[in-house]
């Protein structure tokens, strides 16, 4: 089943991406799913394991499954000054 995501996009993945949000088509089941089928599309180049998912405004697991009008968010590392 097609879900509809919003997806936001911080640091080097809106510089991967070239822009800091959107809206996304997709059949995938979990986010990691999600992650990966944008890295494929979109080249980001952050693997997932330095990559954080976050669900509606809360830290998830990467096998958090997807629902239709969820807002995703992918938290790169910080990096301190």
């Amino acid at each position: 089943m097609m879900k509809t995501i919003r997806i936001q996009y911080f640091a080097r993945l809106r510089e991967d991406r070239g822009q800091s949000e959107e809206e996304w088509c997709t059949d995938c089941g979990s986010v990691r799913e999600l992650y990966a089928q944008l890295q494929a599309v979109h080249g980001l180049s952050l693997a997932a394991s330095s990559v954080r998912p976050a669900i509606n405004g809360a830290y998830t697991p990467w096998e958090t499954e997807l629902n239709d009008r969820d807002e995703v968010v992918f938290i790169p590392p910080v990096a301190g000054g």
